[in-house]
């Protein structure tokens, strides 16, 4: 059974760093693409970072770059997410998720595996 296990999340003030954890277990995923979403109360998911399956390669949404890093270590099958200069509008909550294969794809609905999420809140 697949299991998607994200870890790092809490609250923190604005500014602050934030160091998010999804560790897969039941198969591995070094043929997939990675990807972290979050959703905030009242608003749709949305892509927030997506690695390929070497991690050669890295995308991120507009609000995020420069300050997120998005890195994944394939002999422990885990993907992670550096947040740095945290904001208020990163407030929500974090999902990790599995591509359905190598491809990138910025819609959810190409990520075949989804962890439980983590919440991030950050103060003013």
């Amino acid at each position: 059974q697949v299991q998607l296990v994200e870890s790092g999340g809490g609250l923190v003030q604005a500014g602050g760093s934030l160091r998010l954890s999804c560790a897969a277990s039941g198969r591995t995923f070094s043929s997939n693409a990675m990807g972290w979403f979050r959703q905030a109360p009242g608003k749709e998911r949305e892509f927030v970072a997506i690695i390929t399956r070497s991690g050669g390669s890295t995308y991120y949404t507009d609000s995020v770059k420069g300050r997120f890093t998005i890195s994944r270590d394939n002999a422990k099958n885990t993907v992670y997410l550096q947040m740095n200069s945290l904001k208020p509008e990163d407030t929500a909550i974090y999902y990790c998720a599995v591509s359905k294969d190598s491809g990138v794809y910025y819609t959810g609905s190409s990520y075949d595996y989804w962890g439980q999420g983590t919440q991030v809140t950050v103060s003013s």
